[in-house]
């Protein structure tokens, strides 16, 4: 294993694969304040070119963390299909890519590769792609879901509806529940951050999200995004959730920080397969995002694009009906500007397609980020010819609860009708009989919430 190269009469010599990788990945501001970063553009084209000559062996013998030290290394490891392994252990990390662009590559031959990919050879050959690479090679993997409906289909671009409110007001909620659903936003899911984590209030919030959708009968899934154990408690107790949901790293040091590890996320997976009323198998919902280890001080040394990768191959282990990165969250510590989010939103999208996903991202960023709303905009349309799964729906994409920006409603239907996308095909149907849309289009009833006023639903 090679970890030196010579580049215009310099030598470059690297202490580990960990180094490699970190030095290999575009500039973010997270590993510049991690002390990992590149120290400069040659010498992040050097740690590329000797990143290129490794192969996937290398990466497999050196993950970012230790087997023994990590149950998310183990779960990596354990979960990889050793024949596939085998049949590729031998390519480069080039070779790997030069296989994923090539025009004859088809979806099943991806698919029938991916589950021999650890983590960290999946963030290794992102390292070496451009972004229009990324949108190439995401854009031929189909990864479809199933819990109440289906997501992933060619043909389709999802949307969460995401009602947030600051005091978790019920009326509030379900006003804009009503304005997003009557802008066809939410065939991903109804998912909305409480403020209140309790068992009464995520209960009390589920029970209003079923009144309404089953008055209307409307084809999606809702979901209460406060921690797992708490949602565990009021699905126990009988509250209608569709998913369960958990935000997860790619450390067992950063999960635990979180107040989670392997055993909680396998029994709340499990629950979900025995209480939720789904017609599919898919029940659980994570989100992820660049940073959020070196945040919990949990990177243990790797670069944020490497940890990022980490946590779809975690995720993967419970096969999610969708997982998200919620792309500029964090703020500019991790993620400076807006090419870097830029960047990091169609890294993040590629690495957990090729990992298997249903992969969606919250388009977003903080206002102390050298980012605006054009940015937002010109990420969400690469991703969706990327193939992106689903993005947000924030009312007027401003989160008044969580204080950042995101994609509103308008966003997910301009999208549609450029790239001529449809919703999940049994939201579509519903949207049709509501007058809402008509042959894929949106009608001049969109957007009026009145469509659903009734008294008893928002009291």
């Amino acid at each position: 294993m090679n970890l030196k190269v010579k580049l215009s009469g310099h030598y470059y010599q690297f202490k580990s694969v960990k180094e490699v990788l970190a030095k290999a990945n575009e500039q973010k501001s997270g590993d510049q304040l991690a002390g990992i970063g590149a120290a400069n553009a040659q010498e992040r084209i050097a740690a590329k070119v000797v990143l290129s000559q490794l192969t996937l062996s290398d990466l497999y013998n050196h993950p970012a963390v230790d087997y023994d030290q990590a149950e998310v290394t183990r779960i990596i490891i354990d979960d990889l299909d050793t024949r596939v392994y085998s049949q590729i252990a031998a390519w480069t990390v080039t070779q790997l890519r030069e296989w994923l662009l090539a025009p004859d590559t088809t979806n099943e031959m991806i698919h029938q590769i991916s589950r021999g990919l650890t983590s960290e050879m999946i963030a290794a050959v992102c390292k070496l792609m451009t972004n229009l690479d990324l949108i190439t090679a995401a854009s031929k993997i189909i990864n479809e879901k199933t819990a109440n409906t289906t997501i992933g289909r060619p043909g389709t671009f999802s949307s969460r509806l995401q009602p947030n409110h600051p005091t978790d007001n019920l009326s509030g909620i379900m006003a804009s529940t009503m304005e997003g659903l009557s802008m066809g936003i939410g065939d991903a899911v109804i998912g909305l951050n409480p403020v209140s984590d309790t068992v009464s209030s995520v209960t009390n919030i589920l029970n209003a999200f079923d009144r309404f959708v089953t008055r209307w009968q409307v084809p999606t899934q809702t979901c209460v995004l406060a921690h797992v154990t708490t949602q565990m408690a009021a699905i126990e107790k009988g509250a209608p959730s569709g998913l369960i949901f958990q935000s997860i790293a790619g450390s067992q040091k950063a999960n635990t920080a979180f107040g989670i590890d392997a055993h909680l996320i396998d029994s709340a997976n499990k629950l979900g397969q025995q209480a939720l009323k789904n017609s599919g198998p898919n029940v659980m919902y994570f989100e992820t995002g660049q940073g959020s280890e070196l945040s919990a001080n949990a990177n243990f040394d790797a670069d944020q694009v490497t940890m990022e990768a980490r946590c779809y191959g975690f995720a993967r282990h419970y096969d999610p009906f969708i997982v998200n990165t919620v792309v500029g969250f964090i703020g500019p510590e991790y993620l400076y500007d807006a090419k870097q989010v830029t960047r990091a939103g169609l890294e993040d999208h590629f690495m957990g397609k090729l990992s298997g996903l249903a992969m969606g991202c919250d388009v977003c960023y903080t206002n102390h980020m050298q980012a605006d709303q054009n940015d937002i905009e010109n990420l969400a349309l690469l991703l969706a010819n990327a193939g992106c799964t689903y993005i947000m729906g924030v009312p007027q994409a401003d989160d008044v609860m969580l204080n950042y920006q995101s994609t509103g409603y308008q966003e997910t239907a301009a999208i549609r009708q450029l790239l001529n996308k449809r919703p999940i095909a049994e939201f579509d149907q519903w949207l049709e009989k509501m007058g809402i849309s008509k042959n894929g289009r949106l009608t001049d009833r969109a957007g009026d919430a009145t469509l659903f006023l009734e008294r008893e639903l928002i009291k």
